[in-house]
């Protein structure tokens, strides 16, 4: 994702095709670190992403308790879905590991990732998720 693009979705029926067009855009990153206030929509998104990638039925949620989920795609590779949140600091990130699942070249979706900005690597895209005033 050399330049910035924006994707809007305006209402939940779009989701689906809001997630082909990110996916078209991925480019070969796989470390995507979605910004966005509480409730703007970073795991429904992540949900999405996760269905076009072919993870199987089950709702793929927020990790919020278990910090992070791991998904099969339905090219057998693994997708590895964090949610921060409730990370106190920067040792609890290395006490599960999150540089291998980073460093591992699978796809890696983390909500809250200014937890562990100082180790996220270069290539890191940032996504930002907001509502916008319309209520897209």
């Amino acid at each position: 994702m050399k330049n910035p693009a924006t994707i809007t979705i305006a209402t939940p029926a779009d989701l689906d095709s809001a997630a082909t067009r990110f996916l078209e855009l991925r480019e070969g990153y796989s470390v995507f670190a979605f910004n966005g206030e509480m409730g703007a929509g970073k795991t429904t998104f992540i949900n999405a992403l996760a269905a076009r990638l072919g993870v199987a039925a089950d709702p793929t949620g927020s990790p919020t308790f278990a910090i992070l989920n791991e998904y099969t795609g339905a090219d057998g590779n693994p997708i590895y879905h964090f949610d921060l949140y409730r990370l106190e600091n920067l040792e609890e990130a290395f006490d599960i590991g999150v540089e291998d699942y980073l460093d591992s070249g699978a796809l890696c979706f983390i909500e809250w990732p200014e937890r562990i900005a100082d180790i996220l690597p270069d290539d890191t895209v940032r996504v930002d998720i907001r509502e916008l005033p319309d209520g897209s």
